[in-house]
């Protein structure tokens, strides 16, 4: 399979990844919730085990919309799907060390280490719209950091920036699509 194929499998497959990434957003503002109307603990604890269910919700989602919501047996970029999840393991480790030190830090650990995966994902799906989420997220986290901004506030960034992309990237294929079928 060449890159170009494999980078359109991948594609096809999952919505340009919009889908993961939408429910990303979701599970994001969610543990934003939970900090609101119970702990901070408890909302690490929902963006921890919320994120478990991100790649099966969105498989799902990619299937009820017609798609097969998984890429090709003989697709390369697979390995480095599950590759870059590596990245969430060591990021979750410091945040949660970080956030015995100081809680606040928690989301902000977390916005760069998911905006780090995310310039991965312009390899995946061959959109340089990743390197702008990316960037986005860990711009987002060191400004929450220099700012000293409250532990909640994270949450709902990170969140909605992930929800404004996705709704991008999910438009973005959606037309290129069209635009495929109409030449």
């Amino acid at each position: 399979m060449k890159f170009n194929e494999a980078q359109q499998n991948m594609q096809y497959s999952y919505f340009n990844g919009s889908l993961g990434v939408f429910i990303s957003g979701i599970v994001w503002c969610i543990a934003g919730g939970v900090a609101i109307f119970s702990s901070n603990f408890h909302s690490m604890l929902a963006l921890f085990f919320g994120g478990m269910f991100i790649h099966p919700l969105s498989i799902l989602l990619a299937k009820a919309l017609k798609r097969p919501g998984k890429h090709k047996a003989t697709n390369p970029l697979g390995n480095l799907a599950i590759e870059t999840t590596v990245i969430l393991f060591v990021g979750l480790f410091l945040a949660f060390y970080v956030a015995k030190l100081k809680v606040e830090w928690f989301y902000p650990v977390m916005l760069l280490t998911i905006g780090v995966r995310y310039l991965m994902f312009n390899t995946l799906y061959g959109n340089k719209l990743y390197w702008i989420l990316g960037a986005s997220l860990m711009a987002s986290g060191i400004g929450l950091i220099l700012l000293e901004f409250s532990f909640v506030v994270g949450a709902f960034l990170g969140g909605i920036i992930e929800i404004a992309f996705s709704l991008i990237i999910f438009n973005q294929t959606i037309f290129s699509r069209q635009k495929a079928h109409l030449s």
